[in-house]
């Protein structure tokens, strides 16, 4: 069977584009199902699919998987030759920790810069807890290069996991012109450059607006 992911608009979705990476990295055939956030029938569409009433969603020979980490997890497992997480114990340890800050935290920043892969516009006045946030991930992304990513321009060196869970950071951090120095600003430029997100962008700017 082929697997297929129950994704939100690619413009607005950060949660569905993780997933949508991660599975990316495994090679493996899979279809979309897109259905649009914010409408009418929303809830009912996503709830045919997703005991949540949420996405993303991977639906798998096995049953349904729904949350992106969770799904993360599954496809890690399911395809463990595609090394969706980093080679070396304490640097999957490390890229785990990260995905879960991502996971749980950053609030100030999804609240007050909402993924639109549209947006091109700086805030006028960024609050201080949105601040705090890009400070942080900032030095998450400075640990991550400089202790693990010496052969490659990831955070781990290759693709992984974790890349998936920060690209709609960087995303919005490009999408609302964030100042940052030059190690956060190579990263968010290798995100834009990884195929796979190339693609889903070319998507997402061909969608309408909400």
């Amino acid at each position: 069977m082929t697997m297929q992911l129950v994704i939100g608009n690619k413009r607005y979705s950060s949660w569905s584009l993780r997933a949508a990476l991660v599975l990316e990295l495994t090679e493996e055939p899979y279809a979309e199902v897109l259905i649009r956030l914010r409408e009418a029938d929303t809830r009912a569409r996503i709830l045919a699919y997703s005991p949540t009433g949420k996405v993303p969603l991977l639906i798998t020979e096995d049953g349904p998987v729904w949350d992106s980490l969770a799904i993360a997890e599954y496809l890690a497992e399911t395809y463990p030759e595609a090394h969706l997480w980093p080679r070396g114990e304490y640097a999957r340890a490390v890229a785990r920790s990260v995905c879960a800050e991502m996971h749980s935290g950053f609030v100030a920043l999804r609240t007050h810069l909402p993924m639109d892969l549209a947006h091109d516009q700086a805030l006028v006045d960024m609050p201080a807890e949105a601040l705090a946030d890009i400070e942080r991930i900032i030095a998450l992304w400075t640990q991550c290069r400089t202790r693990f990513g010496a052969d490659g321009a990831f955070l781990f060196g290759h693709a992984s996991i974790a890349d998936a869970f920060f690209a709609p950071v960087a995303a919005r951090l490009r999408s609302y012109r964030v100042e940052l120095p030059p190690l956060a600003a190579d990263y968010v430029a290798t995100i834009y450059q990884w195929p796979a997100f190339q693609r889903w962008l070319q998507a997402a700017l061909e969608e309408p607006s909400w």
